[in-house]
């Protein structure tokens, strides 16, 4: 992945809801989820929904198709390992000692010790 595609992918998911969908998307691999679930998932109306899965696609992250009345909406794996790999390529300096510990971290899927908090619109939230 070049830079460019990286900042837009990172773009992409540098909003909330965005990234609450995109995190809901990932849970539900290989299925999938239809728009429609998602906003309700979400919490918000099903075009508020449809312009944030729009900037999601625009950035390659999600693809999706249809079933019969559905869209159904699936995170783009190829894309989203491009940009992890784009992130730690040059992890810890080369050192493989670290690099492979964080390394082997991912794979087992580890979460975090701590919650990510961010904020929105002044309000500290809590991001797992």
């Amino acid at each position: 992945m070049e830079q460019e595609g990286a900042i837009l992918a990172l773009g992409a998911l540098a909003q909330i809801t965005r990234l609450e969908t995109f995190q809901l998307l990932v849970k539900s691999e290989p299925a999938g989820v239809p728009a429609g679930e998602l906003a309700r998932s979400i919490g918000i109306p099903q075009n508020t929904m449809s312009a944030h899965l729009s900037i999601l696609a625009r950035a390659n992250l999600i693809v999706s198709q249809r079933h019969s009345r559905s869209i159904i909406y699936r995170v783009n794996l190829k894309t989203f390992q491009a940009l992890m790999m784009f992130m730690v390529q040059d992890c810890c300096g080369g050192r493989s000692a670290l690099s492979g510990e964080f390394l082997e971290s991912l794979l087992r899927c580890d979460p975090p010790k701590k919650k990510l908090r961010l904020k929105k619109d002044g309000i500290v939230v809590d991001v797992a």
